[in-house]
C-alpha cells in the first residue's frame, strides 16, 4: 500500500534510502524526493547550514550545470555522488552489467539529496563560522570566525579554511568538532559593517556579540565581548559605542569594533566556551 511504503521510506536513514533507490525506477523516484531528504538535511546539517551556504550551493550548481547534458551522463554523476559516502559497488555493478541505466530517472543537480551527498562526501566547501578558532588558542578565545568548511566523514569532524587577509596567507585548521560550528546568524558579508538594530534596546547585563577586525585590511569577524571576562585594569575591559550614531571605532593597536547583535538563545554555548581563568 502507498501509505505503508511512504511510512517505511520516511523512517529509513540516508544510506538505506540510497540502497532502495537502486532497486527499481519506481522506488528511486520516491527515494530521491526532496520531501524525504529535507528531514535528513535538517536533522544533521541544520545547525551549521544557513541561507549563506544555501546560496553558495545554488551558485555551485549553476556553475556546474551543463545545458543539454545527456541522461546517461547525469545518471553516472548520481552514482558517483552516492559512492562518495557509501560503498554501493553492487549498485554500480548491477547497472553496468545489465546496461539498464535508462530504467532510472536522473537525479537533479539541485535536489536536496544531491546537496546532502555533496556535504557528506566533503567535496562541497560551505561558509560557516568557527568558535574559538585554532582550537582555543588564547588569541581567539570567545571568538567566532568566518571560514569555509569541509566535512570529513571518516572522523566526523571538519576542516576549515580561514580566508587570507592583508599579507597573511590562508590558514587551515583540521579536526574541528560539530559543537564548534554554527551557521552565520546574520546575512551581513564578513567585509561589511553590520547595521545594528538593537542599540536602543540594550540594557545593563544584556549579552552581545560585536564585530571586530585586527586592522583595516581584515574583514569583520564576529567576536563575543563579555567584558567581565577580563581583569578590571585590562585595556579590553570597556569600550564606548554610540547608540544614535554607531560607527566603526578603534585603532590599529587594539583593533576596530563594528556592528552589534543582541543574543539570547546562544548564551549557553558561549558560557560553555568561557575561559577557566580571567584574562588580562
Amino acid at each position: 500500500p502507498e501509505l505503508v511504503l511512504e511510512c517505511i521510506l520516511e523512517r529509513l536513514p540516508p544510506d538505506s534510502l540510497c540502497q532502495m533507490a537502486g532497486v527499481c525506477r519506481s522506488l528511486r523516484e520516491r527515494c530521491v524526493s526532496d520531501y524525504l531528504w529535507e528531514r535528513h538535511m535538517k536533522q544533521k546539517w541544520g545547525r551549521v547550514i544557513g541561507p549563506v551556504a544555501f546560496r553558495e550551493w545554488k551558485w555551485h550548481v549553476a556553475s556546474k550545470r551543463s545545458v543539454g547534458s545527456a541522461r546517461h551522463g547525469k545518471q553516472r554523476n548520481f552514482m558517483r555522488l552516492v559512492s562518495f559516502s557509501w560503498p554501493f559497488s553492487w549498485m554500480r555493478v548491477k547497472v553496468d552489467a545489465n546496461n539498464s541505466i535508462k530504467q532510472f530517472s536522473s537525479l537533479p543537480n539541485d535536489s536536496v539529496m544531491a546537496w546532502y551527498l555533496a556535504l557528506e562526501s566533503g567535496n562541497f566547501w560551505f561558509p560557516a563560522q568557527v568558535y574559538n578558532r585554532e582550537n582555543g588558542h588564547v588569541g581567539f578565545m570567545l571568538s567566532c570566525y568566518d571560514a569555509e568548511l569541509s566535512y570529513d566523514p571518516h572522523t566526523d569532524t571538519f576542516q576549515a579554511r580561514y580566508p587570507p587577509h592583508g599579507r597573511r596567507a590562508v590558514s587551515i585548521e583540521h579536526g574541528i568538532p560539530w559543537e564548534r560550528l554554527r551557521a552565520p546568524p546574520v546575512d551581513t558579508p564578513p567585509h561589511d559593517l553590520h547595521i545594528s538594530d538593537c542599540l536602543n534596546d540594550l540594557r545593563p547585563s544584556d549579552h552581545i556579540e560585536i564585530q571586530w577586525r585586527r586592522n583595516k585590511e581584515f574583514p569583520y569577524d564576529t567576536v563575543v565581548l563579555e567584558f567581565n571576562q577580563y581583569t578590571s585594569d585590562s585595556r579590553w575591559r570597556r569600550t564606548s559605542i554610540s547608540r544614535k550614531d554607531h560607527r566603526e571605532e578603534g585603532n590599529e593597536a587594539d583593533g576596530f569594533y563594528g556592528g552589534i547583535r543582541k543574543i539570547e538563545n546562544e548564551i549557553s554555548i558561549w558560557k560553555h566556551l568561557w575561559p577557566s581563568e580571567v584574562l588580562d
